[in-house]
């Protein structure tokens, strides 16, 4: 009996070692997963995931980009339970979106513990929803994350769950990076939500050798029960933009985006290009196509302090193709940008100049107007969505027009709407690199589109200004009135502050006007 007693001690002594040596072994011989549709099973590991594994235990740093439903946060949850069953004095923290994603991680822990048998077992000193702490002095706990959750933690193992959707990480990270220079590990996983945020620019980097994060990249292909009809699927059930992101690890396709990935390639390959002359001291003026005196241009402008982390950014338009033919993003202050607006239309054949005006924005516009420059837009009060001929020529001879194009939270939406049509219909040309790289970090944010954090988009923002009043110049055409022609004979003697009073002309013809040089000009081509 006691030869019998002593052979299943050593037999339990042999196990124990397997099991510390190797998570895998462990973890496929006795740790219980709740499955959604088998219920309670035995977590036999897929070779992927036990390749992972090893990774976990053997990476120091580890960042994993993955498919939808592949098991990875549950095989997160196994790691730790072997990092606390097998080391002593292992502090693992694990963060996600919302303190209740974070729990559910403590939870799959607390299952494998309770299901383990005995001998396996260290005793618990304490047990809850968030935390469980085991008699060798190691613990696991689970918090939402924001920039206290690990700070003063000596942690083990930082385990953050779908990182690219926290807002704050970056400064999560921070805060655990005291704890974790002097030995821990971080483990973040993730599916992808857009580029520009601290996930991506992590993952980018560790691709590139920059950091000390190992990447893991596992696309729906890598699970062995799955196959292009259930990628199919995966199209139907989520539309393709959910499915580049939940089963593709496609960073462009991710992120609530306010532009379609599938768009913004398209002007990637249709038209983006290098111009063909970089102006200016930091090489910032764009150029792709050189004035044309017998065409009409539009110049939009965002103007920024040039002092901060915002850009001041135009694009010159030709108002009949809706092409893109120059752009510039820069520092400059108010000031200088003026001048330099009224030059850059002045060149492009007195270009209908449109300048934001919130804010810093009057600045420049004063400096456009004390240099005399006369074909600047000016904004109708109330819903300039509904302006037509009539009711902005009323505005104007009753001095309701301001100078430059007023940003606010009625005319924003509009300027995105527009700029989206016009993408997404492909009914304009957009050739700078730049525009499309901010136009991919453009996303819906609290019902409100703006930049990702920490990213800009002040050449969206220009470019969408642009579109917006070309739109609305081309309806007052279609009526009778050449914008351009009635701001220059209302507002072309402002200096001397005498009030002429244009009376609009209409003609026979409903797309026919009077252009600038006294000439009848058929613009049927708008219909087109």
């Amino acid at each position: 009996m006691a030869t019998n007693q002593t052979d299943y001690r050593e037999l339990l002594k042999q196990e124990y070692i397997k099991c510390a040596k190797d998570p895998a072994y462990f973890m496929r011989k006795y740790c219980m997963i709740q499955h959604p549709i088998r219920g309670r099973i035995l977590f036999n590991l897929y070779p992927f995931q036990e390749k992972v594994l090893h990774l976990f235990r053997d990476s120091k740093n580890i960042i994993v980009l993955k498919s939808r439903q592949l098991g990875i946060s549950t095989l997160g949850a196994g790691y730790s339970m072997w990092l606390m069953l097998f080391h002593s004095d292992k502090n693992v923290l694990c963060l996600a979106t919302t303190q209740a994603t974070a729990r559910n991680l403590v939870r799959k822990v607390i299952f494998m513990y309770e299901n383990l048998p005995q001998w396996l077992k260290v005793p618990t000193t304490f047990k809850n929803k968030l935390s469980m702490g085991l008699k060798n002095g190691s613990k696991i706990e689970a918090k939402s994350s924001n920039s206290d959750a690990a700070r003063s933690e000596a942690v083990s193992l930082l385990l953050v769950d779908e990182a690219a959707f926290i807002d704050n990480i970056e400064e999560t990270f921070a805060a655990a990076q005291q704890t974790l220079a002097t030995g821990g590990q971080a483990m973040l996983l993730s599916t992808p939500n857009g580029i520009g945020n601290f996930f991506y620019n992590t993952w980018v980097k560790a691709e590139l050798g920059e950091n000390t994060f190992v990447p893991v990249k596992l696309p729906w292909q890598v699970h062995p029960e799955r196959d292009q009809s259930w990628r199919d699927k995966q199209d139907a059930d989520l539309g393709p933009r959910f499915a580049g992101q939940e089963c593709d690890c496609d960073f462009l396709a991710s992120g609530d985006t306010v532009f379609e990935f599938a768009d913004l390639d398209f002007f990637e390959k249709s038209y983006m290009c290098d111009p063909v002359e970089r102006r200016g001291v930091d090489s910032n003026y764009w150029i792709w196509e050189r004035p044309d005196y017998t065409r009409s241009y539009l110049l939009s402008a965002d103007v920024a302090r040039g002092d901060g982390t915002d850009y001041s950014a135009f694009h010159v338009w030709d108002v009949e193709t809706c092409a893109q033919v120059a752009e510039y993003k820069g520092k400059l202050t108010p000031k200088e940008f003026g001048a330099f607006l009224v030059a850059a239309a002045t060149e492009y054949n007195n270009a209908l100049l449109v300048c934001e005006n919130a804010n810093i924005g009057w600045a420049t516009i004063e400096e456009i107007l004390d240099r005399g420059y006369q074909n600047t837009y000016y904004s109708v009060s109330g819903r300039a969505e509904t302006e037509t001929a009539d009711s902005y020529m009323m505005k104007m001879e009753k001095g309701k027009l301001v100078p430059g194009f007023t940003t606010s939270t009625r005319t924003r939406p509009l300027v995105v709407a527009k700029l989206y049509d016009y993408v997404h219909q492909h009914d304009c040309i957009l050739r700078s690199k730049r525009l499309l790289t901010e136009m991919r970090t453009f996303i819906w944010k609290n019902g409100k589109a703006e930049a990702q954090e920490g990213l800009n988009d002040d050449v969206v923002m220009s470019a969408g200004i642009g579109l917006y009043v070309r739109d609305k110049a081309l309806q007052l055409r279609q009526q009778g009135l050449e914008l351009s022609r009635a701001q220059l004979t209302t507002f072309g003697d402002l200096n001397k502050k005498k009030p002429v009073v244009y009376q609009p002309a209409y003609f026979q013809n409903p797309y026919e006007i009077q252009n600038r040089f006294g000439q009848k000009e058929d613009i049927s081509w708008v219909l087109r």
